[in-house]
Parts: C-alpha cells; structure tokens; sequence
C-alpha cells in the first residue's frame, strides 16, 4: 500500500495485490524528492521517463502533479496492468505511457527517440556496481535527458553510483538519491 502525496489525488492510498513483490519509495522519500523536483522544474510541463516502475508510484505521482507525458518502463506484466488499470481508474492514462519490457533492453531498443526532462530510476536494490554504471551510461550517453535535465537514481545508501556527472547525492536513511546532469553543450567562445 503506498499513497500519492500531493496534486489532484493527494492522499490517494493504493493498495498493490499482496502476491506483488514490491518495494514503493516511501513517503518521507517520495516527499524530499519531489521537493527538489518541484524547486527545478515546473512538472506541469515535463516529459519524465520512470524506469524499474514497479507498481508505478513515482509514475502516478507525477501524473496526478499534472505532469503531461509519463513514460513508465516495467518487466513485470502483473504490474504494467496494474499500472495500467490505476491510470485509468484515476482518470491518467491519457498523461501515461507503460512500456513493458527489461529497462536495459528497453533504453538500448530506444535510443535516439525521445529525450526526457527527468529520468527516475529505482532499480533492484541488489543490483551490482557494474550494472548501476551499465544503467547510468545508457541513459547519459544515449542523450535521454534533455540539456538542463535530470537523472535520479534511487538506491540504499551503502551502494552509491558513481560516475563523473554526479552533482548530488540525497540521503534519507537507508535510501539515497543519486542525482546526475547531463552533460551539457560546449558553448562557443
């Protein structure tokens, strides 16, 4: 069971079939993260791509702060549906995009097609070092975060990313907040 925080279904509880092995951001997270989006962008003009959705938390969230083009990537069937179905029960599928499928496949497959104000992305937490580098490099070297935009990873404190654009890390306990920039365009002198 998770809720949506803030915008047109705040306090909003939805309840995750309890067979869903899940881990939704918690609220205190979900809360102190939004609080540093919503101070850079004006969500109700941004184009996010949440990848690892899960049961779609994040994505739900930024739908229901008005955020116009959510594209959420999930392997999980079970949760793409149920995604799926929340969305359309919230009256959001129209702002919402599920794309099924492995998120390293999916961000190799999609190169090149779109780029995205804000990626989010909460893998496993037991993803190793070299995937979290592999993750990282797919999406900054790809071009899937507009200039000016941002790359948030969640992940457990004791396993932080690295990677030369990372501008910031958020700590809330056992959760943190990779924050990376693209890079950005050399101007000419």
């Amino acid at each position: 069971m998770y809720r949506i925080i803030a915008g047109k279904w705040k306090a909003k509880k939805i309840a995750a079939p309890k067979n869903f092995d899940v881990r939704p951001t918690t609220d205190f997270a979900k809360e102190a993260l939004f609080s540093i989006l919503e101070h850079r962008f004006d969500l109700e003009s941004v184009a996010v791509l949440d990848l690892f959705a899960g049961i779609g938390s994040i994505s739900l969230e930024f739908a229901s702060r008005y955020c116009p083009d959510v594209t959420s990537v999930e392997m999980n069937p079970k949760h793409c549906a149920f995604i799926n179905s929340t969305a359309g029960d919230l009256d959001m599928a129209i702002q919402m995009n599920i794309q099924r499928g492995d998120v390293f496949e999916w961000l190799k497959k999609n190169r090149g097609r779109k780029q995205y104000d804000i990626v989010f992305a909460d893998p496993p937490f037991d993803l190793d070092a070299k995937k979290y580098q592999e993750l990282i490099a797919l999406i900054l070297n790809n071009n899937y975060v507009k200039e000016n935009g941002l790359l948030v990873v969640e992940h457990q404190t004791k396993n932080a990313p690295d990677d030369s654009r990372l501008s910031e890390t958020r700590k809330y306990g056992n959760v943190s907040f990779s924050l990376f920039k693209a890079e950005e365009t050399a101007a000419e002198d």
